[in-house]
């Protein structure tokens, strides 16, 4: 579904994506994880138009989406949430998602300023559609409060809700459970699953390896703009790569030889998740 050939960003003389290579299927949920500042947010920026490669080529269903404004990408079926909460906080949760819709609804500017029957029709179909994707992150009882009145956690289902909204093919979650305590990462877990099910495909990128590992089948491992590992769960959590870049390296050990170090089991402190988050990770060094 997403190809990424040879993809490179450089900022001036600072290189933030080197020579990335990355296929993500159809189906399914697709993890791309990395320590902050692995370049994980401007990997993102350059799929959805909002940046330009320096070089490499982004190609979404066999076709190029380089040079590809934000709003056609949209269009093409790519829809994203932000690691920053972007939701419209003076409008209801029921309006938010409804401007997800936009492109969906067909009537002109007659129409809206005549309130005409098809209007009608629309808005109706619009507001049946926002409340069926609210019920999805178990919002649809909130639909009438004004989004400023929701918790964290509850904002950053309204955004998910929203990028459904948007009809998409690949859904990309920027760090979903950014400041989430652990009841959230997991009830959102669930839903991202059940989204899933319903023949959506998700990449997110996340920087809590135990979030990812417990929810993805395939996981990328970006550090310093390159990937170090692709695998499944398992091949990635013990690769020592992996484990380097979350836990730095003693100067004294040989870098050549590989170190027979596996991350942590904190299963037990989330359900169904098997590693470690970076915070917890150091807490254990």
């Amino acid at each position: 579904m997403l190809e990424l050939r040879q993809l490179s960003k450089r900022f001036g003389g600072l290189h933030v994506l080197e020579a990335i290579d990355l296929v993500v299927p159809q189906g399914g949920i697709h993890g791309l994880i990395g320590p902050n500042g692995a370049g994980k947010t401007t990997l993102f920026n350059i799929i959805t138009g909002l940046y330009a490669p320096t070089s490499g080529t982004v190609d979404f269903e066999g076709a190029s989406l380089i040079g590809q404004r934000p709003h056609r990408i949209t269009q093409r079926g790519l829809a994203r949430t932000f690691q920053n909460i972007r939701v419209f906080k003076e409008m209801t949760l029921l309006e938010n998602v409804v401007v997800g819709l936009h492109r969906h609804l067909h009537y002109g500017a007659a129409g809206l300023l005549f309130a005409s029957r098809g209007y009608r029709a629309e808005e109706k179909r619009a507001r049946d559609r926002a409340l069926e994707l609210l019920s999805w992150v178990k919002l649809d009882r909130q639909a009438d409060d004004l989004a400023d009145n929701l918790s964290y956690g509850n904002q950053r289902k309204l955004e998910l809700a929203r990028a459904l909204a948007t009809e998409p093919k690949l859904l990309l979650l920027d760090e979903p459970v950014a400041g989430m305590n652990s009841v959230e990462k997991t009830d959102l877990m669930r839903e991202i699953e059940a989204i899933a099910a319903r023949g959506y495909t998700v990449l997110l990128i996340e920087h809590d390896m135990r979030f990812v590992m417990g929810l993805c089948s395939r996981v990328g491992v970006l550090n310093f703009g390159r990937i170090i590992a692709d695998g499944t769960p398992d091949t990635v959590r013990n690769d020592p790569r992996v484990i380097e870049a979350y836990l730095g390296r003693d100067d004294d050990e040989d870098p050549t030889r590989e170190q027979p170090v596996h991350l942590p089991d904190l299963s037990g402190d989330f359900p169904a998740l098997g590693s470690a988050s970076r915070l917890d990770l150091e807490a254990r060094r």
